[in-house]
């Protein structure tokens, strides 16, 4: 019997307890063997809990149990997380996880440390939610060169965008039917709308594909709060979509680029009818070509699924190290400068008189008065900011500059 213990009890540590309890007998057999909680590790209280024999405060009361062969942590954060799954590992024991955050911080130092104390350390639900995109770029694609990630990673600035466009809403409003819902924080949604929840996720992945730590804070951000109901108007008339954008691209060198930053989407690309709270990532190998694996990224039950997934694997392989492996990064010369990427980019302009003979040779789109909006050519985005200041210097006003995806 192999018998797994949890670390915070939250929304998703409570969805791997209520999937396990429905789908016991299947994730047994799966597993090769009957899985069972022995603790639940808590600061709260939950003394009402139906299993509230199994909460426990003090963490070192898992260290101490040989029968914990699995941890699943739930915690969220660095702060406890990171130093209680260092010390499980040390132990031996194999780590599932959700948490993208350290995955996308520590991710070098706790695969390496299951190799050397011959044990897991799995995060499918770390990027994906609910849906599985970690294990099939690292398995099933392992005969590929991939070249190319493109996807929308972040449920929560999706549907907010998605309302834009359908019911005509500005930020604001879309950000507070998104917190009604609840999926954007009340507090504080920054992690979402400014695109930091996304950076983190396109670092994992972008270091699976290189073999060494992109770091999240080497990888340019931008998201979507100055997004406005007339670019959303623009992008509709030149038959796209306004997609928060994360992406990564490996040249032949082996170099890197990555970023985070909402685009303009043709709407015959397969991102563009992603909508609402579902996520899709495009990934392009050498040998396959381009694949989507598209779902729901969050969610209480679809993660907790995942992270059972990652459970399973854990019990069943037992003590076979098969987890990812990236190296630590010693330095950031193989990051190239994402300024260097050429697509044709939209602008959108206040006060446009002065710059006619400018944007001439541009496609215009036709805006609300005092305005005009126009697609340039492909350019490098460096060019893309010489021609911003060119505009700003003869008079007019850059109120909007946005990438368009090929």
């Amino acid at each position: 019997m192999a018998k797994i213990a949890i670390l915070g009890f939250g929304t998703v540590g409570s969805g791997v307890y209520e999937v396990l309890c429905r789908n016991a007998a299947g994730v047994s057999r799966r597993a090769g063997e009957p899985v069972e909680f022995k603790y639940i590790l808590d600061p709260k209280d939950f003394s009402d809990h139906p299993a509230a024999q199994l909460f426990i405060k003090n963490f070192d009361a898992i260290l101490e149990d040989p029968e914990v062969k699995v941890v699943v942590e739930t915690i969220g954060g660095t702060r406890f997380a990171y130093p209680y799954v260092k010390a499980c590992l040390e132990s031996g024991r194999s780590v599932c996880t959700s948490n993208k955050e350290m995955v996308a911080t520590y991710g070098a130092e706790l695969l390496a440390l299951a190799r050397a104390h011959n044990c897991a350390f799995l995060f499918e639900a770390s990027v994906g939610g609910g849906t599985p995109i970690i294990t099939p770029m690292h398995q099933c694609l392992a005969a590929n060169v991939i070249t190319e990630v493109e996807g929308i990673v972040n449920g929560t600035t999706n549907f907010m965008l998605t309302k834009m466009v359908r019911e005509n809403l500005g930020f604001d409003e879309a950000l507070k039917i998104a917190q009604e819902l609840g999926y954007a924080e009340t507090k504080d949604p920054g992690d979402d709308v400014d695109g930091r929840d996304a950076c983190r996720k396109i670092a994992i992945l972008s270091s699976l594909v290189c073999g060494h730590q992109i770091y999240p804070q080497n990888i340019p951000t931008r998201g979507i709060r100055d997004i406005t109901v007339d670019d959303v108007a623009a992008a509709e008339k030149l038959g796209c979509v306004i997609k928060l954008i994360a992406w990564m691209k490996r040249g032949e060198d082996g170099s890197v680029a990555a970023g985070v930053e909402p685009c303009l989407v043709p709407k015959a690309n397969q991102l563009a009818s992603v909508d609402d709270v579902f996520n899709a990532v495009l990934v392009k190998g050498d040998m396959l070509g381009d694949v989507v694996f598209y779902g729901k990224g969050a969610g209480k039950l679809p993660t907790a699924s995942a992270v059972l997934g990652d459970v399973i694997d854990s019990v069943k392989h037992d003590k076979t190290v098969f987890s990812q492996s990236w190296e630590p990064a010693e330095d950031n010369s193989f990051i190239e400068d994402w300024h260097n990427f050429k697509a044709p980019v939209y602008f959108r302009v206040e006060k446009p008189e002065n710059i006619l003979d400018i944007i001439k040779n541009f496609e215009k789109i036709n805006g609300i008065a005092g305005q005009t909006s126009f697609i340039t050519s492909e350019m490098t985005l460096n060019h893309a900011y010489e021609l911003k200041e060119k505009l700003e210097a003869n008079g007019a006003d850059v109120v909007s500059m946005i990438p368009v995806l090929k």
